[in-house]
C-alpha cells in the first residue's frame, strides 16, 4: 500500500475480499504503521493459495529497497532484476 508520507506498506491478508481488509486500512482498523499515514492506496497485491507463502513473499518484499518496490508495482521486471544485482556483480536473494 502507498501511505500518504509516500512510504509503502507491505503485509498480508487471509480471505479472498481484499477490498474488506483495504477499507479497515483506510477507516484506521489495520495496522498501526497506516493509521499513522492515512489515506492509503493499494499499489499491488499476489494471490497465494498458502499463508505461509504469502507470509514469506510479505518478509521478501519488506527487505527490498524503496525502488524494488516501485519496479515491482510498476511491473518492470529488467528494472527489478537490476536493482537486484549486488554492486560487486552478484545477485541478492
Amino acid at each position: 500500500m502507498h501511505c500518504a508520507d509516500g512510504s509503502y506498506y507491505t503485509g498480508s491478508h487471509r480471505g479472498a475480499e481484499i477490498e474488506t481488509r483495504v477499507h479497515q486500512h483506510q477507516v484506521a482498523e489495520g495496522g498501526e504503521y497506516t493509521r499513522r499515514r492515512l489515506p492509503v492506496c493499494l499499489v499491488w497485491c499476489q494471490h497465494f493459495i498458502n499463508i505461509t507463502d504469502a507470509i514469506a513473499a510479505e518478509r521478501q518484499i519488506k527487505g527490498w529497497s524503496r525502488k524494488k518496490k516501485q519496479a515491482l508495482i510498476a511491473e518492470d521486471w529488467d528494472g527489478s532484476q537490476l536493482l537486484s544485482k549486488r554492486r560487486g556483480g552478484g545477485v541478492n536473494k
